[in-house]
């Protein structure tokens, strides 16, 4: 291992010029939910870690871009990270103050200290030395250090929701009205009395939807292509629990035609009101494709009564005014973008084998969680936080199995080299 670090330095002098760290153990890019559960993992195992994050906090997603009545979708044992179930005391679905507590006491439990405002430029792996280079940036006031950190395995715990994603539509520029992402959006009470089209209609834009009603809006919600809305509850019970129920007996296919029976006796027909259903089934659509069918909340029941209205896509943006491609016009003070999020992975991560273009695992799941030369992925099932805490829990053993063979190995060639100094004498 030390022969391979020299080697290392060796072949860049500027690596002396740039302050660097040998890291005896994994570094973890990301300290939202998927990084803090591998860092748990680690620390269980007695595996060395370090956490490089680019905000000033943990979880920098649900702390600053997530709006005020958000609440976990799904019930909270489909949630929680390993080896620390939430609080007893915490309702059936956490708020998200709830959560961020519950992921600030996790870290403080497994002694979690990332390395907070360092933003990764790059990071690739050195074939000769078998070793990962990880080049960072940190920003402390108006101080920029570039840092570089040197270790044998490298996880990305990014996420699929890293960047925002800000469709480019036709005059949007020239609108003159207030534009924001959903990130942006904490609650309707400043949009009151005004006309706002919430442009996307999955998880998000519904709830924003149902939000600015609530604060006396009036929401036109865009959808532009099909949507599978399910109920959050069916008879009192979580659908995602009674999904998880039913497949452990009954292939997909089936799963899913029960599935939209129930949507149908609880919701009733939502195609009439503008939400048609995709062809494929809501499990197959998010297998396949990666498309999180919609819980409601009850925003349906908002659209029904007409405080939400449903529009179809959108052909051009003007002055204040926004013309769909059925040729309505509408007249609106402000726009909001619930356009979604994606992985951020390729503009950093110099490698082409393991992450696609898309910045997700090319391998399918459940098989894309380690790539080669000791990379990892951690929270890119598109299965949620129980998807991220199955990664963390593989990474982290695989991690530690490695990890404790080397350090024997080590150990070994250090008490080798020891006896071999004594017979001399």
């Amino acid at each position: 291992m030390d022969q391979s670090l020299f080697r290392l330095v060796d072949q860049e002098q500027d690596s002396f010029q740039r302050k660097w760290t040998l890291v005896n153990g994994p570094v973890i890019i990301g300290a939202g939910p998927s990084g803090l559960a591998t860092a748990a993992c680690l620390r269980e195992q007695g595996v060395p870690f370090v956490v490089l994050e680019r905000a000033e906090c943990i979880a920098s997603l649900w702390q600053k871009r997530t709006y005020d009545r958000l609440k976990l979708h799904l019930p909270k044992q489909f949630c929680q990270l390993p080896k620390l179930p939430f609080p007893e005391d915490f309702p059936e679905y956490p708020t998200r103050k709830q959560f961020i507590e519950y992921l600030e006491s996790y870290a403080k439990h497994f002694d979690i200290n990332p390395k907070f405002n360092e933003c990764v430029q790059s990071a690739r792996y050195d074939e000769t030395s078998g070793f990962w280079r990880v080049k960072t940036i940190v920003t402390s006031g108006s101080n920029k250090i570039e840092l570089e950190y040197i270790c044998r395995w490298l996880v990305v715990a990014t996420g699929e929701n890293a960047e925002r994603v800000v469709p480019d539509i036709q005059g949007l520029a020239e609108f003159g009205g207030e534009v924001i992402h959903a990130c942006e959006y904490k609650s309707g009470e400043k949009f009151q009395g005004q006309k706002v089209l919430v442009v996307g209609c999955g998880n998000s834009g519904m709830e924003v939807s149902l939000d600015l009603c609530n604060y006396n809006a009036s929401p036109s919600m865009v959808v532009r292509s099909s949507v599978h809305v399910l109920p959050r509850e069916v008879y009192g019970k979580s659908t995602f629990e009674l999904v998880v129920l039913m497949m452990k007996w009954l292939p997909l296919w089936l799963v899913d035609k029960l599935m939209l029976v129930l949507a149908w006796l609880v919701l009733g027909n939502v195609e009439k009101y503008g939400l048609k259903r995709p062809s494929m089934g809501p499990l197959e659509l998010k297998n396949t494709k990666g498309k999180t069918p919609v819980l409601d909340i009850g925003a349906l029941k908002k659209i029904k009564s007409g405080d939400i209205n449903v529009v179809p896509a959108i052909k051009r943006f003007s002055y204040r005014q926004v013309e769909l491609v059925n040729g309505e016009k509408l007249d609106i003070d402000s726009v909001v973008l619930a356009t979604g999020y994606r992985s951020n992975v390729p503009s950093w991560l110099q490698e082409g084998e393991f992450f696609g273009e898309n910045g997700y695992p090319k391998a399918p799941f459940p098989h894309g969680w380690k790539g080669n030369g000791g990379l990892y992925a951690v929270g890119f099932t598109r299965r949620g936080l129980s998807g991220a805490s199955s990664d963390a829990m593989r990474t982290a053993q695989d991690i530690g199995k490695l990890w404790k063979d080397e350090t024997k190995q080590h150990k070994k060639i250090t008490i080798a080299g020891h006896r071999q100094c004594i017979s001399q004498f």
